[in-house]
């Protein structure tokens, strides 16, 4: 998962103060330890996020928003996390929550074929029950499967960043090596004096002896 590609498609802080609804809480918006993206801050938006997004009620972004400022959660992803519940999606949401409900407290669960939001909202104690048992179990999953997630990006990005260390040092050594062969290139074996002759294989002028005078 790239973590920092969700970063940008989340809502801004100015949207964020724009919110009539989120406009409420005034100062607590400005903490700037809700707006953090870190391995903390992740997963516990994402907890938050999911288990509000299983309350069956109006407006779940303000007990989000509410839960981001106490645990210290990323307030822009615990709102995102909140809009996979919308009227598209309620009742495949709060349908598996109601059915739970309705068998733990032991009242008649309505049949599948005639479930509709206005039924379900009519039997509020088996809808609620089964919401807050599905919202826990789901933000512990997603709380647990992001903390896991960011450990894997974290190892790969130690891996990649190793990697890019060996390849870097690998350069500068042949770097050194293709420098240090063309200077020796350039600047030739040493040779000392008289090995011209003895390597062409010349061999040496013998000095003919001094004349001698005769008187």
């Amino acid at each position: 998962m790239r973590f920092d590609s969700i970063k940008h498609r989340l809502p801004s802080r100015e949207d964020v103060e724009k919110n009539a609804c989120l406009r409420l809480l005034g100062e607590y918006l400005g903490d700037r330890n809700l707006w953090h993206f870190n391995r903390r801050s992740v997963p516990k938006a994402t907890a938050v996020g999911l288990f509000c997004a299983f309350l069956p009620m109006p407006f779940e972004m303000l007990p989000a928003a509410i839960g981001a400022i106490t645990f210290g959660a990323n307030l822009p992803l615990s709102l995102a996390w909140v809009w996979i519940s919308n009227p598209l999606t309620w009742i495949p949401l709060y349908t598996p929550a109601y059915l739970l409900g309705a068998k733990l407290l032991g009242v008649p669960a309505m049949p599948l074929e005639h479930i509709t939001l206005g039924l379900i909202g009519s039997q509020l104690a088996a809808l609620w029950l089964g919401c807050l048992i599905v919202g826990t179990f789901v933000s512990t999953i997603g709380f647990w499967t992001m903390r896991i997630l960011w450990r894997i990006k974290v190892i790969s990005s130690w891996k990649d960043r190793r990697r890019r260390h060996r390849l870097t040092a690998a350069l500068k050594k042949a770097k050194k090596q293709v420098v240090s062969a063309a200077k020796k290139h350039r600047t030739g074996p040493k040779q000392h004096p008289g090995q011209d002759s003895r390597q062409s294989g010349a061999a040496p002028v013998a000095s003919s002896p001094p004349t001698q005078r005769h008187e």
